[in-house]
C-alpha cells in the first residue's frame, strides 16, 4: 500500500516536472486522464500476472472508455510514464516501455502483420515520441531518443537519436545533424516508383531514338536520381 502510495506521488510531481500547463497536485491528481490511464494499467497488470486475464482485458476496456487511452495490461512499463493530453494512445500487449519516458496524443506502440510472440516495439528510459507517431514492430528505439510528431518508425533506433518523417529516418544523432546522401536511406516508397518510371522513361526515349536512326542524346543524368536508378531493382 505505500509502494502504491509513493509511486502515485511520483507520477503527480513527475507531470508537475514536465508539464507546464499544470497548476497544483490537485489538478493533476483529478483531471489527467494519463495519470489515471497508468494508475488503471498497474492494477490490470497485476491481474494479469496473477492468471486473471480476462478481467484484466475488461477492466482495461473500461479504463479506455473512461481515459480514451488504450493499455494493455500485458505490457511492460516502467515508473514515471508521462501520457500529456492522451486520447487515441495505444500501447500494445508485448511493449516495453523503460523509465521516464513520455508520450504525447495519439501515440502507437503498435506490431505489424499477424506474428506471434514479441511484436510490440521497446521504448527504452527518456524517450519522448510526438503526438500521432507510430512505432510498429519488434524494433527497439533506444535511450534519450527524440520521434517527432507524425513519424512512422518501422526501424530500430540508435541511443541519443532524433527521428522524423514517414517513414521515419534519423536527423540527428548524438547531437550532431545527420546528413543524408543516399536517397535510399529514407527508403520513401513514392521516390522510389517516381525513381523507376524514371528508368523506364529513360528506356523508351533510347528505344525511340534508335527506331529514329539518331543516336541516343547524351542528356546528363542528376546525380542523386542516378544513384537511385542504379540500386533499385524493379520492373514494370
Amino acid at each position: 500500500m505505500r509502494h502504491s502510495i509513493a509511486l502515485i506521488r511520483e507520477d503527480v510531481v513527475t507531470v508537475l516536472e514536465r508539464d507546464p500547463a499544470a497548476k497544483s497536485s490537485l489538478e493533476v491528481f483529478l483531471c489527467y486522464s494519463g495519470l489515471h490511464a497508468v494508475w488503471f494499467y498497474r492494477a490490470n497488470h497485476w491481474l494479469w500476472n496473477h492468471g486473471l486475464l480476462v478481467l484484466a482485458r475488461w477492466l482495461s476496456q473500461v479504463a479506455r472508455l473512461l481515459t480514451a487511452i488504450k493499455i494493455h495490461p500485458g505490457a511492460k512499463i516502467g515508473r514515471r510514464l508521462f501520457i500529456d493530453h492522451g486520447m487515441g494512445v495505444v500501447i500494445g500487449e508485448t511493449a516495453v516501455v523503460g523509465d521516464d519516458v513520455t508520450l504525447y496524443q495519439g501515440v502507437t506502440l503498435g506490431g505489424t502483420g499477424k506474428e506471434h510472440g514479441k511484436r510490440y516495439p521497446t521504448i527504452e528510459d527518456n524517450v519522448v515520441i510526438g503526438g500521432g507517431a507510430k512505432v510498429l514492430g519488434n524494433i527497439t528505439v533506444g535511450r534519450n531518443c527524440r520521434i517527432g510528431a507524425g513519424s512512422v518508425v518501422l526501424r530500430s533506433v540508435p541511443e541519443d537519436s532524433t527521428v522524423v518523417g514517414v517513414p521515419g529516418h534519423i536527423v540527428f544523432r548524438q547531437g550532431k545533424r545527420v546528413v543524408i546522401t543516399d536517397p535510399k536511406q529514407i527508403n520513401d516508397p513514392l521516390s522510389e516508383a517516381l525513381a523507376s518510371v524514371a528508368v523506364e522513361v529513360n528506356k523508351l526515349r533510347e528505344r525511340v531514338q534508335k527506331l529514329e536512326g539518331r543516336e541516343a542524346a547524351a542528356e546528363p543524368v542528376p546525380a542523386s536520381l542516378q544513384r537511385i536508378m542504379e540500386d533499385l531493382d524493379y520492373q514494370i
